[in-house]
């Protein structure tokens, strides 16, 4: 299996968290040195604690997701190793965080790396709330829906490969919701896509549909290619702004 990942970016994004994160603290600090030289300097102390809290809280909970490990990005692939070279597995250079491509296909990873108990019942999501969860409450992502998020990716990476294929091709992409995280418990009840942790992974990735044409596979590697240069292209170009 082919990897393409951008590193760059994740390096720049974890650079940019620590950063906030050392200088909210920093902040913070300045706040109660200036409570402790100008008193009367209410004030500035109460912009300085805020700003500073505001900051720290960002950084942190960037960190928890661009730093955190493990790693979405490296749990799929160690839960899909061993597959053949015409599989690709793109990481954060589509307009989707994972995709896989597949001899017979795309599929959309939506990762959710949090830890606890999640349940999914009735088209909705629930979470077993500890004290844990609800100490990290402002600095870890939320779960919202992801299954929506894989169907919403899955519609747009099918409508931007339908500009650049054949009229008349009929794609298949499909969404998939993996929970990364080692400390996760799952129950889900009729799931629209599947949803499973990494360990299932392999086993749960559409494999019994026809075979593209060699000539479409390639047009599709040819067009996710040239979208993950463009988009690490731009990142570069922002960053160096």
């Amino acid at each position: 299996m082919k990897i393409i990942i951008d590193r760059e970016g994740l390096r720049r994004r974890a650079r940019l968290s620590h950063s906030a994160s050392l200088g909210g603290l920093l902040t913070i600090l300045a706040s109660v040195a200036v409570s402790l030289w100008r008193p009367a300097c209410t004030t500035l102390t109460t912009i300085l604690l805020f700003l500073g809290f505001s900051t720290a809280v960002v950084g942190i909970y960037y960190a928890n997701r661009w730093v955190k490990k493990p790693r979405p990005e490296t749990a799929l692939d160690q839960a899909l190793k061993g597959l053949n070279d015409r599989y690709r597995l793109y990481h954060y250079t589509l307009p989707c965080d994972h995709v896989l491509l597949m001899p017979n296909g795309l599929v959309v990873l939506e990762t959710c790396n949090l830890e606890g108990q999640f349940t999914y019942r009735n088209g909705k999501w629930r979470q077993k709330i500890t004290a844990g969860r609800a100490m990290r409450f402002f600095v870890e992502e939320k779960l919202g829906d992801p299954i929506t998020r894989a169907q919403n990716c899955a519609s747009a990476i099918k409508d931007q490969m339908a500009k650049n294929l054949p009229e008349g091709v009929n794609l298949q992409v499909h969404p998939m919701v993996v929970f990364t995280n080692s400390v996760v418990e799952l129950n889900v009840e009729k799931a629209e896509v599947a949803v499973c942790r990494p360990d299932k992974l392999r086993r749960k990735i559409p494999k019994n549909l026809p075979a593209l044409p060699t000539e479409i596979y390639q047009q599709i590697r040819q067009v996710l290619d040239a979208t993950a240069r463009q988009m690490n292209a731009s990142e570069q170009k922002s960053s160096a702004g």
